[in-house]
């Protein structure tokens, strides 16, 4: 495609076309264009090597000096200047300095937790929730967890695996007139309290597990994703709710 580069200058060509310049009102703060100058917009360009301009800094490429500082210098001014502390937000991102954490909660050697407590029936039906601290040795929860039947019959007898072999507890629910069946530990220095006749009830611990395991099949219950520990126990009991509704 060719394009004629000369200068248009003559009256003769603009003859006809549109008022005649004498006519034109010149606009307020600019200089009226002559006719004289007029001239068509295609100009030949100067080709700029890739290696030496594109990848170069602005002051080589503008011959003029009218870039004042280079690309890296302009960008670096628009970023942060001091450097953000952590704890502050980004992007609606907060970054909190405490560690996570909430009520019922504590530390085991496994990190931190918090325990499910459970009490069922002989069927297997939970009757009895309750969420503690996973620090506090077992012994010292199972009387508050019996407190917090929904069911108020007598319980003759209480299974429980061997975290719950102390005297003193034993002592304790026999004044309740609760049996406690469990075995003993293998470092029990005192005389045994059980016989093998006791412990054949505890054939039906697996009953228990089975409760236990009904209970983590909701997934809300397998890590705790609350913080307050209302909501965790409001979560624990409607697993329950709908577990027992279940076996109906």
């Amino acid at each position: 495609m060719a394009f004629d580069r000369r200068v248009v200058c003559r009256r003769s060509s603009f003859a006809g076309w549109g008022p005649s310049p004498d006519s034109l009102s010149p606009l307020p703060g600019r200089n009226r264009l002559d006719p004289k100058e007029w001239c068509t917009l295609e100009r030949s360009t100067k080709r700029l090597p890739f290696a030496d301009y594109l990848l170069a800094a602005p002051e080589r490429v503008d011959e003029v000096r009218r870039i004042p500082k280079s690309v890296g210098a302009i960008t670096a001014q628009t970023r942060w200047s001091r450097t953000r502390p952590l704890g502050g937000s980004d992007r609606r991102w907060h970054i909190c300095l405490g560690k996570k954490g909430g009520l019922c909660v504590g530390k085991t050697k496994r990190g931190k937790g918090t325990k499910i407590m459970v009490v069922v029936d002989g069927k297997g039906l939970p009757i009895g929730i309750d969420i503690v601290s996973a620090s506090p040795n077992e012994v010292t929860l199972i009387e508050r967890l019996l407190d917090k039947r929904v069911v108020r019959r007598r319980l003759p007898r209480l299974l429980y695996d061997r975290a719950a072999d102390s005297d003193p507890l034993r002592a304790r629910l026999a004044r309740r007139g609760i049996e406690l069946i469990c075995p003993h530990r293998s470092n029990r220095s005192k005389p045994p309290t059980q016989d093998g006749r006791t412990l054949r009830r505890y054939k039906r611990r697996w009953k228990v597990e089975r409760s236990i395991s009904w209970l983590f099949n909701f997934r809300r219950l397998v890590v705790r994703y609350e913080r307050y520990a209302h909501l965790f126990l409001g979560f624990v009991q409607l697993a329950c709710a709908l577990t027992v509704l279940k076996r109906f």
